[in-house]
């Protein structure tokens, strides 16, 4: 089945619009919605996850859970589906809030979009996490000073968001 998303303008308003995520050209002042979680194990280390070798872009670098917010999701609808369906993990009913939002604008590639970041702290250890064939195929519990030397080392994806994301909450 076919992956749908909705259209959105700068301000976050739904369109009308609902497209296929695959193949997806947006136009300027229109966007799609992503999430990014940083999962927070009880010892204050953060969840990262190696992405699978067979993905198109980014094959083997480091990220943190997340993607796409499906058409009729919200971005918390969206946290809650994609953090269980990559890392085994459950987001609990808590009512959570993004920390840190941010725009891109890429009219060349029609690649728009605006991304929430959510500081998730859940209570298990790393044999908890159950990584989905395709996606992940490492994952590791690291301090912040882990994640900027595993950035050193290879790539981590969205590194300075993940960053500007831990300075807006005040945790860096």
């Amino acid at each position: 089945m076919e992956e749908m998303i909705d259209v959105y303008d700068h301000d976050r308003n739904r369109t009308g619009i609902t497209i296929p995520r695959e193949g997806a050209f947006l136009q300027e002042g229109q966007f799609m919605l992503y999430v990014l979680a940083l999962i927070e194990a009880p010892d204050g280390r953060f969840l990262v996850t190696q992405r699978s070798l067979e993905k198109h872009w980014g094959a083997g670098w480091w990220e943190i859970p997340g993607g796409g917010v499906r058409a009729g999701e919200t971005t918390l609808d969206a946290v809650r589906r994609e953090v269980p369906e990559e890392t085994g993990l459950t987001v609990s009913g808590e009512d959570l809030t993004p920390i840190y939002s941010y725009e891109n604008v890429d009219l060349k590639r029609g690649d728009n979009y605006i991304v929430d970041f959510y500081h998730l702290h859940l209570d298990f250890m790393a044999d908890d996490v159950q990584l989905i064939d395709g996606e992940a195929v490492d994952y590791r519990l690291c301090t912040w000073e882990d994640i900027c030397h595993l950035n050193e080392e290879s790539t981590v994806l969205h590194f300075n968001r993940i960053r500007e994301a831990l300075e807006a909450e005040g945790v860096l």
